[in-house]
């Protein structure tokens, strides 16, 4: 899996060098990026086929009935920063089966850093230097410290802190929780093909996720 992604990153991170060339006109640059995406999903998606051919798929565009026996769930996260040269956004993948995710991955590839887990058997972030094991943050909800990511601004969620982020990627906010950089993260609800992967991630990490009233909630356990 990750092989098909590092595959797709080179024609990636080349179309990431042409969206900055095409700044000075949003319409060409989000038609660029739209064609973009839909090109990542065949190419990722054509790789996989080779070695489970008959598995289903999930994508926000694209889903295809696997039996329910495998599923591949694809997304691309944070469009809409890639739309305006901003590298923070990541390809999310998770292979499910029987209805439960076995493996996922969340690769930025501008910076090339993968976050992966395996059902049962942890959550690491790996490099072109290291692979390390990943753990949430130990930070309590009554420390006023807390770094907590929002998907929305108008989110109904309240701490006792001001140190509030807006990253425009769901899936690296996931990760980040993972990884202990924020302590928290609270969303609208998520297209399932951009959650699948962090959901694992998390999970892999010692963290939490859940929704309650049409809001998401993922937490290292302790922050709420």
């Amino acid at each position: 899996m990750f092989a098909a992604l590092q595959r797709t990153a080179t024609g990636l991170r080349r179309d990431f060098s042409e969206v900055e060339n095409l700044q000075q006109s949003l319409k060409s640059a989000t038609d660029f990026v739209n064609k973009a995406q839909t090109r990542i999903e065949e190419m990722i998606l054509s790789d996989l086929s080779l070695v489970r051919p008959t598995a289903g798929i999930l994508t926000p565009n694209v889903s295809r009935d696997g039996g329910g026996i495998s599923e591949f769930v694809l997304s691309l996260s944070g469009a809409a920063n890639f739309v305006r040269g901003n590298p923070h956004f990541a390809i999310s993948l998770a292979l499910r089966q029987n209805d439960e995710t076995k493996i996922a991955l969340i690769y930025a590839p501008i910076e090339d850093r993968l976050y992966y887990a395996e059902l049962g058997h942890g959550a690491f972030i790996f490099n072109a230097f290291h692979s390390t094991r990943i753990h949430v943050s130990k930070e309590k909800v009554e420390t006023r410290d807390l770094m907590v990511g929002l998907n929305s601004q108008t989110s109904n969620f309240k701490l006792q802190t001001s140190n509030f982020r807006v990253t425009g990627c769901p899936a690296l906010d996931l990760a980040w929780v993972a990884s202990g950089k924020f302590d928290a993260f609270v969303s609208e609800p998520l297209d399932y093909a951009e959650l699948a992967a962090g959901e694992l991630i998390v999970n892999e990490s010692g963290g939490k996720i859940w929704s309650d009233d049409g809001t998401l909630y993922v937490t290292n356990g302790m922050t709420i």
